[in-house]
C-alpha cells in the first residue's frame, strides 16, 4: 500500500499543530505502508515565505518533496479580506479569493498530486482550510482521505467548503464534536470515517523537582503550554488568573511555556519561560498542579492528552466544544464559562490533592483507551481496509 501525506508545512522544526500531527502519523504508519510526503517550502505560517531550500529530502526515514510557494501571504491584505467576508454579505468568488490569500499558494504541488495519482493508493490531506487540501481533494476525490483539523470558527461556514466535505473517500476526525460539526454543516454522513485523533508519547521518566530547580520555580504552580496569543485564550487566562490571585490570596504561580505574540503581565507570579525542550516541557507538566487550556478553538489538544497521559488534571475553556467534550468523557478536567466558574474550579483543584489525583487517574485511563499509538494505528488501518472493501 502506497500512501501520500499532503500537508502545508513539514519538518522537525515545526513542533505543533496539524503539521506535527501529520508527521507523527506518517512516521508511525510507515511501519505498515510505503509513505511519502508532499508539502511546500514554507516554514512561517503567517507569510508562507519559501524557507527550505531543498526540494527533496528524507526526514526520519520518510521521503519528503517540497514545492515552492508562488506568492507569499501579505498578512494585512489577508486580514482585510477576511474581515470583509466575516462582516458582510459576500459572493462565492470572495471566498475563493480568501482561499488563495490563505495559501500556501503552490500550484506545483497540486500539479504533482494530479500527475502522480497513479503511484499512490490514497492521499491523506491534513487541514481542510488550506489551498493544498481544497484543490488536492478536488483533483483526486476517489483517492482522498481528509484529516480536517477543523475548529468551530467562522471559516467553517464558508460556502466553498460545504461541497468539499462531501468529496473525500473517507474522513479521519479528531473528535466527536468535530465530526458532528462537519456533518451538521455538510450532511456528509454517507462519507465513511472514524474519530481517531493522534497518539502521543511521554518520557519514561519526568521530574518536576528538576524543573523547579532548573527554572527557579518554588511553591505550587499551574502551567500553560503552547502558543501564547489571543486565539488561544491567553489574554483571558491572564485576566482571570490575576483576578483569582487578588481575590483568593493563592500562592500559586502561572508558568507559561511557548513563544508569545502577546505582552506578558508584569507580575511576580506569572513566569514566561519561552520555548523549552521536550524533556523540560514534560518535567514542567510533571511538577504542575493543573494544566490550563484557555483556548477558544481546538480540533484536538495534544498537550491536553499529554497532561492526561501523565495523570494531571486539566482546567479548560468551555467555549471550546472539543475541550469541554473531552473533559466530560474523561472526567479528567473541569471547564469554565465565566470567571466565577474559573475561580471556583481552580481553587478546588489547588486545595484538594485527592481530587487532583482522582481526575489525573481518570485522564490517564481515558488516554490509554483512546490515544496510545497502537489504538491510533489500528484505526488508520481499519479506515483504509474499509475503503478497500468498498466498491
Amino acid at each position: 500500500m502506497r500512501i501520500c501525506f499532503v500537508v502545508q508545512r513539514y519538518g522537525l522544526e515545526i513542533n505543533g499543530g496539524a503539521e506535527l500531527h501529520c508527521r507523527w502519523i506518517a512516521e508511525h504508519m510507515s511501519k505498515y505502508w510505503e509513505v511519502e510526503v508532499l508539502t511546500t517550502q514554507a516554514y512561517d505560517y503567517v507569510t508562507w515565505k519559501n524557507h527550505y531550500p531543498e526540494t527533496e529530502t528524507v526526514i526520519n526515514g520518510i521521503p519528503v518533496r517540497r514545492f515552492p510557494v508562488t506568492r507569499p501571504r501579505n498578512p494585512e491584505v489577508f486580514g482585510r479580506l477576511q474581515d470583509y467576508i466575516m462582516e458582510n454579505e459576500h459572493r462565492e468568488e470572495d471566498e475563493f479569493a480568501w482561499l488563495e490569500e490563505e495559501g500556501p499558494l503552490s500550484p506545483a504541488l497540486i500539479d504533482t498530486v494530479k500527475a502522480e495519482q497513479g503511484r499512490f493508493d490514497y492521499f491523506i490531506f491534513f487541514s481542510y482550510r488550506y489551498y493544498h487540501s481544497f484543490h488536492g481533494i478536488r483533483a483526486v476525490p476517489g483517492k482522498s482521505i481528509l484529516v480536517p483539523t477543523a475548529e468551530h470558527d467562522p471559516v467553517i461556514h464558508f460556502r466553498i467548503f460545504k461541497d468539499l466535505f462531501r468529496m473525500p473517500r473517507a474522513f479521519v476526525y479528531n473528535s466527536c464534536e468535530e465530526r458532528s460539526m462537519i456533518q451538521g454543516l455538510s450532511r456528509n454522513e454517507a462519507v465513511p470515517g472514524d474519530v481517531v485523533g493522534v497518539g502521543t508519547e511521554v518520557p519514561a521518566s519526568s521530574d518536576g523537582a528538576r524543573f523547579r530547580a532548573k527554572f527557579g520555580v518554588g511553591g505550587p504552580y499551574v502551567i500553560y503550554v503552547g502558543r501564547i496569543d489571543e486565539n488561544k485564550g491567553c489574554h483571558k487566562l491572564f485576566e482571570y488568573f490575576l483576578r483569582f490571585k487578588n481575590e483568593t490570596g493563592s500562592p500559586a504561580q502561572l508558568v507559561l511555556v511557548g513563544s508569545t505574540i502577546l505582552p506578558i503581565p508584569d507580575h511576580a507570579d506569572v513566569r514566561h519561560l519561552g520555548f523549552l525542550s521536550e524533556q523540560d516541557k514534560f518535567d514542567g507538566i510533571d511538577g504542575a498542579e493543573v494544566l490550563m487550556m484557555p483556548s477558544f478553538y481546538e480540533s484536538l489538544s495534544m498537550v491536553t492528552l499529554e497532561a492526561w497521559a501523565m495523570g494531571k488534571p486539566v482546567l479548560a475553556n468551555a467555549a471550546c466544544e472539543v475541550l469541554q467534550g473531552q473533559c466530560r468523557r474523561s472526567n479528567g478536567g473541569f471547564y469554565y464559562e465565566s470567571y466565577e466558574e474559573f475561580r471556583e474550579a481552580l481553587l478546588l483543584l489547588l486545595t484538594d490533592p485527592a481530587l487532583r489525583a482522582a481526575m489525573g487517574r481518570n485522564g490517564r485511563a481515558y488516554f490509554s483507551a483512546n490515544y496510545t499509538w497502537d489504538v491510533i494505528e489500528n484505526k488508520y488501518l481499519a479506515i483504509v481496509a474499509g475503503l478497500e472493501r468498498r466498491p
